[in-house]
């Protein structure tokens, strides 16, 4: 039998001793657990692939803020502004992608750094067809004014057809020019169009196509002028 120890001397077993020991075992495992659930990231949400995921049973709502795609430069965007280009986009603080042409998520658009557009298409048609009001790396919005002058053999009865396109070559709007003087000449004749369009989704450059009219359906006569532009 254990006798009841007022001290742990002379032999006796150390009852009180024992006892006191596993309280405080006890009240430190409580004291682990209680930590660990409020203090780990058991129940929260985490960011996966451009994606907020539910991890355990978060308290709070699903945040708001962008979750960053992997390879994306994650930015505090600084103010909540208009923006309608890839330097404004930048600006407010919005995440550029880092591939070529660097290209900035904003809100509802991805809009392309304007880097140095190539105009070789201008070149190579400046003998058959030539713009006024609108080049390689331009901004249009709807609807859009076309001005310039064409061969006479790059019309048939008068005209010949446009089409602008978004970045993926969608058509997004369709016209005719419509010649300004007599057609049925060698020489340059001046032209005009006026194309509505439907607005631009995701990003924000395309193509205007200025398309030789082609009658006979001949592929050896067919013939396009290209633009690259950006939308507003």
């Amino acid at each position: 039998m254990i006798k009841k120890c007022e001290s742990c001397q002379n032999g006796c077993p150390c009852k009180c001793k024992i006892g006191g020991s596993i309280f405080g075992v006890l009240l430190l495992v409580g004291i682990v657990i209680l930590a660990l659930r409020f203090f780990s990231p058991e129940d929260t949400w985490l960011c996966e692939n451009g994606q907020w995921i539910k991890h355990g049973s978060p308290s709070a709502e699903m945040p708001t803020e962008k979750c960053a795609i992997k390879g994306e430069v994650k930015n505090e965007v600084k103010v909540d502004r208009a923006v309608t280009n890839f330097s404004e986009c930048e600006a407010a603080g919005y995440p550029v992608m880092e591939i070529y042409p660097r290209q900035c998520q904003g809100k509802d658009m991805i809009y392309v750094e304007e880097v140095a557009v190539d105009n070789d298409e201008e070149e190579k048609h400046k003998d058959l067809i030539v713009l006024d009001n609108i080049h390689a790396g331009s901004y249009i919005e709807s609807p859009v004014t076309i001005t310039g002058k064409a061969r006479g053999n790059w019309f048939f009865e008068a005209s010949f057809p446009i089409s602008i396109v978004n970045w993926d070559g969608l058509i997004i709007g369709q016209g005719v020019a419509t010649a300004k003087g007599d057609w049925m000449t060698e020489e340059f004749v001046p032209f005009e169009a006026k194309i509505s369009f439907d607005k631009a989704t995701y990003k924000n450059n395309g193509s205007i196509i200025l398309q030789k009219d082609n009658p006979s359906g001949l592929p050896e006569h067919d013939d396009a002028l290209e633009i690259p532009i950006f939308f507003k």
